[in-house]
């Protein structure tokens, strides 16, 4: 405002310093026209002349007229004779002092300047106490978190289906917001912070806003990149006006969302003490530490890579109570569908029961998409109401893409009918693999063919004959090309990749092998833009590292063998399947059942005698 300011008033003053004459001509020229009698009027300021022609002259070059007013330099060795021809022509005649229009340049040019430095100099030592406080600057430093009032979070726990341990967590949360003084008056601290970890799509944004919804309180809201800036201290200024704000807001929950991005371990980049990244989060730390005993302010951040944490931000007084958001059972996944489907109009045969059974793995992100794919499908097929079957291709699109209209070939139709029929057999003949839901050879996503495997119930863990069958159902696409055409395919790289994965991690994390032994050789596979994997050597010998590499070769070879040796023994129902892919294209699991039978029967799991106890470990 200030040099806005100042640049109007130079523009005007020099306006008014300078007299507006159109044309500037030479003397002679002028002593010319005033010889003609053609003058009407003149201003003499100091050397310089001005005045009106009586009719305006012409050019002696063009023939256009010059303008109405002139203006022209009298020259030093002029003598009175000027004035006596002016009086003779009776030419009226003003005079003004020059001393005020040097006065006012000089003003205008000298003076301002030093006054406009002086006015900046004292409006920065004003603000010196807080750089940023207001204008442009202020707002740019401002916390950019969203403001809801209580009013305006209708979401509570009847809101979120399942997730029954989180609630139970955060339940002492809502009632010390709702009533701190019970807990004060015992001595009691509620945590100050409460992380939130589960995988994408779990529901902690959603879990955040209903403790702010149950609790009848203001929610701020913020993710963890927004506080990062190319300058360094403007994520820490937004800190600091974050927690002022919600200070003054009180009881409410500051909720940070994706905290990793902004509370990861220290000393991990490159930027020092001096890095962005590194100054926002001790602003954070030195914020959370701030707080009284009795103010109702929790901070509640969600983050699906707590691995990647500051310790600090971990420590009690700080994000001090850890609420795992898992992904739903099967009970939490129908709870999470009859939410999603209370405004979509279902038919008779939908039975969220079965969906719920069949969507195992799930999170609630993808069971709301779920629901609105099936509802999209019906909108484009002019149903009134959203049928079995659309949830049926809605669960297809996600699980194996939307269908190509790419057209294959005789031969590439029957390298992929092969490919997907020894999937399908292996895990056919295999009790320990997931059950076959659909094969097909119609290309989706970026596979030519998909089999469509749907576990029948959830596990917590895997043990080592379930993983070696899954790496023979992996390997059995390229095991049955070999079988028929003496020949592999690209068609198999994501299989040997998963696989590749699995057995790594068997050998080298999960202690599988004999040979290794019980022994964890950490693999810098982490992101790196985390920083601390760059400068991490491996922490064992080229030896060890060969010998991980043959046991891996070692445990896929054998995978691959046994598959090799289910598809010779069922080489009839083989041949069966993949002449009905091609016939069909798409085969469901009933259509399996009466074309090859019924699947192998899952063994009964053995556990000890209930009058037994298992035996201690020595």
């Amino acid at each position: 405002m200030i040099v806005s300011g100042l640049a109007l008033l130079l523009y005007a003053g020099w306006n008014i310093s300078q007299p507006i004459y159109h044309t500037r001509v030479d003397y002679s020229f002028f002593l010319g026209q005033l010889d003609t009698d053609n003058v009407q009027s003149v201003t003499i300021s100091g050397t310089e002349l001005g005045g009106k022609w009586k009719t305006k002259p012409k050019h002696a070059e063009d023939g256009h007229e010059y303008t109405e007013q002139f203006l022209t330099e009298i020259p030093l060795f002029e003598d009175r004779t000027l004035l006596t021809k002016l009086n003779d022509k009776q030419v009226e005649i003003d005079t003004r002092s020059s001393q005020s229009g040097m006065f006012l340049q000089s003003l205008l040019y000298i003076w301002l300047p030093g006054i406009a430095i002086m006015l900046l100099f004292f409006f920065f030592i004003r603000r010196s106490n807080d750089p940023f406080g207001s204008g442009m600057f202020g707002n740019f430093v401002r916390s950019p978190a969203k403001e809801f009032q209580a009013s305006e979070v209708k979401v509570t726990f009847a809101d979120v289906a399942g997730l029954e341990n989180a609630k139970r967590e955060l339940t002492e949360v809502v009632d010390f917001l709702k009533d701190p003084t019970k807990f004060v008056k015992l001595g009691a601290q509620i945590p100050k912070g409460v992380l939130l970890m589960g995988s994408p799509g779990t529901g902690k944004t959603l879990m955040a806003r209903a403790v702010a919804g149950e609790a009848g309180v203001p929610f701020y809201s913020i993710n963890g990149s927004e506080f990062i800036q190319m300058f360094v201290g403007v994520g820490a200024s937004r800190v600091r006006d974050m927690f002022r704000e919600a200070k003054e807001h009180a009881p409410c929950i500051l909720f940070i969302d994706e905290i990793d991005a902004v509370g990861r371990v220290r000393g991990a980049g490159l930027g020092g003490g001096h890095d962005e990244r590194e100054q926002t989060l001790n602003q954070i730390l030195s914020e959370m530490d701030g707080f009284q005993p009795t103010e109702s302010i929790i901070v509640v951040a969600a983050t699906n890579r707590p691995d990647v944490l500051d310790p600090a931000l971990l420590r009690p007084g700080r994000f001090d109570r850890h609420v795992s958001v898992d992904k739903p059972t099967k009970e939490g996944r129908l709870g999470i569908l009859k939410v999603h489907s209370r405004n979509v109009p279902l038919a008779p045969d939908v039975n969220l029961e079965e969906i719920a059974n069949g969507s195992i793995g799930f999170t609630g992100a993808e069971l709301k998409n779920l629901v609105n794919e099936a509802a999209l499908h019906a909108a484009r097929k002019d149903k009134s109401k959203v049928d079995a079957s659309d949830f049926e291709d809605a669960r297809d699109k996600i699980m194996m893409g939307v269908e190509r209209e790419e057209i294959l070939n005789e031969q590439e139709k029957w390298m992929t009918a092969y490919h997907e029929a020894g999937h399908a057999l292996l895990s056919w003949y295999s009790p320990e693999a997931d059950p076959v839901h659909k094969v097909t050879i119609v290309p989706r996503g970026r596979a030519l063919g998909v089999t469509q495997f749907v576990p029948d119930e959830d596990r917590m863990h895997m043990g080592q004959k379930r993983l070696e069958t899954m790496l023979s159902v992996a390997l059995a696409g390229r095991a049955a090309e070999k079988l028929i055409f003496d020949e592999y395919s690209a068609g198999a790289e994501n299989d040997i990749q998963r696989a590749t994965q699995i057995a790594r991690r068997m050998v080298g994390h999960w202690g599988m092998s004999d040979v290794i032994g019980p022994v964890a050789f950490r693999e810098g596979d982490e992101h790196p833009f985390l920083g601390k994997e760059i400068h991490e050597q491996r922490k064992y010998s080229e030896q060890t590292a060969a010998l991980i590499d043959q046991e891996v070769q070692r445990i896929l070879r054998s995978a691959e063998g046994h598959a090799t040796d289910v598809l010779v023994e069922h080489r009839t129902e083989l041949e069966l399947v993949s002449k009905q892919l091609m016939e069909k294209e798409i085969l469901s699991k009933e259509e399996l059942t009466e074309l090859i039978g019924p699947p192998a029967q899952r063994p009964q799991e053995e556990h000890p005698p209930k009058d037994e106890k298992p035996p201690a470990e020595e």
